[in-house]
């Protein structure tokens, strides 16, 4: 899987996410990120890639022009690269490329995916995680200031997100955060793919409550089912918990797994 990020601080990006399993998944091959500067595309001789708003009001506007450019220098490139993986045997040059699709280097149709990270988008959680890695390039477009021109929004994005009611001075922090918890349910990313399907918000529930060695610390032993080696007991137990736990810390989810398994157990009944 391929994420590009299109940002203002490139570094903070790449700092960030090419460290522990995402860096030791980034060096194995499962997956690549880059990040890409916005203001490598401006027009303005001083770098420039903002400006005031319309109709007045605080803080400036990052202008339409570098971010459409920078979007359209990933979408060409993965286009290219597509195109190349397709037919190897054609060598086609990137202009050659362009030309066969209307000077654009990435027909419409083969859009990749644009996530921007935004207070007004959809609120991010873990069936999104699950839809967004089954891609094989994901953009992630960053904000700042006071955001972008609208317009180039509706020109490219295809996915607004937001992780939560807040706001923050950028959209790189919430990027990282989609693109580790999209990128450990790549195939390999993890060293054991079993852990992505038994954690929290998987089937609705919250995880349950795991210990280590010692079995006994600061006077609390482990619990007793989880030392007995009867595997199907102990899966009973942690379903238990994560019932329960999910019932006290997350109602909302607690109500929403209990309607689901209630309409499951019906269809199961009229199936027999």
């Amino acid at each position: 899987m391929n994420f590009h990020v299109l940002t203002l601080f490139p570094e903070m990006v790449m700092q960030g996410l090419h460290t522990s399993i995402l860096g030791r998944a980034v060096s194995k091959g499962y997956m690549t990120i880059e990040a890409v500067n916005i203001r490598d595309y401006t027009n303005d001789k001083h770098g420039k890639v903002d400006d005031y708003t319309y109709g007045g009001g605080a803080g400036m506007l990052m202008q339409a022009q570098p971010v459409y450019d920078a979007y359209w220098a990933v979408a060409d490139a993965i286009a290219n690269r597509k195109a190349a993986e397709a037919e190897p045997a054609a060598a086609e040059s990137a202009e050659g490329i362009q030309e066969r699709n209307g000077g654009s280097g990435c027909a419409r149709d083969r859009q990749p995916r644009v996530v921007y990270l935004t207070p007004q988008g959809r609120t991010f959680h873990q069936k999104m995680a699950e839809e967004f890695a089954k891609e094989e390039d994901l953009i992630f477009l960053c904000g700042h200031y006071e955001g972008i021109d609208e317009r180039v929004i509706e020109e490219i994005v295809t996915d607004p997100v937001s992780i939560g009611d807040y706001v923050l001075t950028g959209g790189e922090l919430p990027a990282m955060v989609m693109i580790d918890a999209i990128a450990r349910l790549v195939p390999g990313v993890l060293h054991n793919d079993e852990s992505a399907v038994s954690e929290s918000f998987y089937h609705d529930l919250l995880e349950y409550p795991q210990y280590s060695r010692p079995e006994i610390w600061h006077e609390k032993k482990v619990p007793e089912i989880l030392l007995s080696g009867n595997h199907a007991k102990v899966d009973e137990w942690r379903l238990a918990q994560s019932i329960e736990r999910t019932k006290k810390l997350r109602p909302d989810l607690y109500e929403k797994w209990k309607q689901r398994s209630e309409s499951e157990c019906r269809q199961d009944k009229k199936k027999s």
